[in-house]
């Protein structure tokens, strides 16, 4: 029992040096830009950077619509077939890992092709159209985790019995949806609106590749041209990502102490 126990801390101390220890180093640093001492001057340097502020906006933005269509997309579909279709369940299951397995190059190089200005749907023709490809890419790359936590939280409710007792007192389709089933999910909802966030704000693939101002290319940008401000983004990265996980923590936590309503 204690050797357990040893191996335990053991394996629990490589984590933390493996982890925390290069964390440390970059913050350490990002403190070094002025010589011979230790400042914050990388982290203002970044703050006061107007191009900073534009891409983090415009990639806050992003992920507050494609959250949003998200979630109107995966709640209702997840409803329907556990309610009405479980026999298609595999499939849907297997259509949203796909992302997981399709390169995230592939899969924007697919929509070049599809949606350029000589297709039937030119969105890449204009400004508005090109967000709202990146922002379809951005559901496409948070499917997975979206759609997991939302059907997992649905798990945890009698669905069935629900949308019974709604009809019977005479609601209809949305009343159901949104004042029956969104308040009774809404633990993996937020689950997934977390990771969706981060996803959204360290993506850089299919932001570069469409060309949109967004926080991942901008990275990229400062990380390839400057010495201190990429290690201050990486804190600031990092923090974005532990915020939302522990925002997720805590959502999970609420989840099993929260008592359902009927």
């Amino acid at each position: 029992m204690k050797t357990n126990r040893l191996l335990a801390w053991v394996a629990i101390a490589i984590g933390v040096v493996y982890f925390i220890v290069p964390l440390i180093g970059t913050f350490e640093f990002s403190l070094r830009m002025r010589r011979g001492e230790y400042s914050f001057d990388a982290y203002q340097s970044v703050f006061s950077d107007m191009q900073f502020r534009a891409t983090f906006g415009y990639s806050m933005l992003m992920a507050f619509f494609t959250i949003i269509f998200g979630i109107l997309l995966v709640v209702p579909t997840a409803y329907w077939v556990r309610l009405r279709l479980p026999q298609i369940r595999p499939v849907v299951e297997f259509i949203t890992l796909l992302p997981l397995v399709i390169p995230a190059i592939v899969i924007v190089f697919g929509y070049l092709r599809l949606y350029n200005s000589s297709s039937f749907i030119p969105l890449t023709n204009s400004t508005s159209g090109t967000n709202a490809l990146l922002m379809l890419s951005y559901i496409t790359l948070s499917l997975p985790y979206m759609y997991r936590a939302i059907d997992t939280a649905m798990r945890s409710i009698d669905v069935a019995t629900l949308t019974e007792a709604a009809e019977s007192l005479g609601a209809r389709w949305p009343t159901i949806m949104f004042r029956c089933i969104f308040p009774n999910v809404m633990s993996g909802v937020l689950s997934g609106a977390f990771i969706t966030f981060a996803i959204v704000m360290g993506e850089f693939t299919m932001a570069a590749l469409l060309n949109r101002p967004a926080f991942g290319p901008y990275l990229q940008l400062v990380g390839a041209n400057k010495a201190y401000e990429p290690s201050a983004l990486a804190i600031i990265a990092f923090a974005i990502t532990w915020l939302s996980m522990g925002l997720l923590q805590l959502v999970s936590r609420l989840q099993k102490t929260a008592p359902r309503k009927a």
